[in-house]
């Protein structure tokens, strides 16, 4: 007889597996959210599924094609509640009644307001047993984007930048390639592939002659995952307020763009990029309110990779859920450009932030921090 001390280590066991399932959706199931699913009967794992991507079947389903019959009378652990609504999919919750599964474990219930609670319930009224909050914080971090967007109506946005060990950026006349290594660079690609979002802005494509594509080259990732980082390309978005950048600039010729202004569109734009037209005041674009439209279209998760300039609006807008500064071993010197551009008077003005990591990436370093207190949103 299991005692439930011993249940509840088991319970863990099984929905770290499950997490690590989800984890291979990590750039293929915008705009769903990452979810993995271990069936297991009699102490023995017999079938497990993790969401590939939007509009095919989720990883209930696959786990309960890959168990059979086996899946009756079973426990299956999921990363997030069973959803009970159809979608482009028939409702998870309703494949498991019918399987026959004696229990579910959910690391979380759903926050999308077509679930909210509704997954369990329907299991519960079958008779089946639920638990939920097994590994809930590790749940709750690999799906952010998603979750951010659901009870917030924003994406959530990192900040990348890469700087010297003096803060500095790029020389003072722009020359900025390369501060960090290979490494770094390469860590740098698999954050655009697994983002909905690739964000910049006009400085930065000017000066740069910027494209900010995957670059399969340097994703260093094995051959299953760079086939799956490739099949979903995130949207590159371009915040261009007073379109500023030409049509032939490579940035345009590299893919499918979006453009944010806040000025009527031109007449050759008329066979170019998709533009938003953002609400805005002296050509700057309400980084807010683009990021509330973007919210609209699906995106969970922008990575920003810009200028001082636009980088520091963000963070100034109290818009920046995680900053994530790359730090090569070098000085660039007193009249090199800054990390943001972000005036401060005084001491106490200065916006603390916690740092929640730090790991050498090859030959350079890698800081991950969050606004203390978080974000506002």
């Amino acid at each position: 007889m299991t005692t439930p001390a011993e249940l509840a280590i088991l319970d863990a066991q099984y929905m770290a597996r499950a997490l690590e399932l989800a984890r291979k959706g990590h750039y293929t199931t915008h705009p769903n959210p990452r979810v993995g699913c271990v069936i297991v009967r009699d102490g023995q794992i017999v079938g497990e599924g993790w969401h590939v991507r939007a509009g095919e079947p989720h990883a209930e389903v696959h786990a309960l094609r890959a168990a059979g019959e086996l899946a009756r009378g079973a426990t299956a652990y999921v990363t997030l509640e069973p959803c009970s609504h159809h979608g482009r999919t028939p409702p998870c919750a309703d494949a498991l009644v019918n399987a026959g599964v004696a229990r579910v474990v959910a690391a979380m219930q759903d926050p999308n307001p077509d679930v909210a609670g509704r997954g369990l319930q329907r299991l519960e009224q079958a008779g089946i047993a639920t638990v939920s909050g097994v590994l809930e914080s590790e749940a709750r971090t690999l799906n952010q984007g998603f979750l951010k967007r659901m009870e917030h109506g924003l994406p959530f946005v990192r900040v990348k930048l890469a700087m010297s060990l003096d803060g500095r950026t790029a020389m003072a006349s722009g020359e900025s390639q390369w501060i960090t290594g290979p490494a770094a660079r390469s860590a740098v690609q698999r954050l655009r592939a697994q983002a909905s979002v690739v964000l910049t802005g006009a400085d930065t494509v000017l000066a740069d002659n910027a494209r900010l594509t995957v670059r399969v080259e340097e994703l260093g990732l094995d051959a299953e995952q760079t086939a799956l980082a490739l099949s979903r390309p995130p949207l590159r978005v371009l915040v261009d307020g007073r379109l500023r950048v030409p049509l032939d600039a490579p940035f345009f010729k590299a893919g499918p763009a979006l453009v944010a202004t806040c000025v009527a569109v031109e007449e050759q734009y008329a066979n170019g990029p998709e533009c938003l037209i953002v609400p805005g005041y002296d050509g700057q674009v309400d980084l807010r309110q683009l990021l509330v439209e973007l919210a609209h279209r699906g995106v969970n998760e922008v990575l920003v990779e810009a200028g001082p300039r636009l980088a520091g609006a963000f963070a100034q807008l109290g818009l920046v859920d995680e900053f994530l500064i790359f730090i090569a071993g070098k000085f660039l010197g007193s009249t090199a450009r800054p990390l943001l551009d972000w005036p401060l008077a005084q001491m106490k003005d200065a916006p603390e932030l916690k740092i929640t990591d730090i790991r050498a990436v090859g030959d350079d370093w890698r800081v991950t921090a969050i606004p203390s207190p978080a974000a506002s949103v």
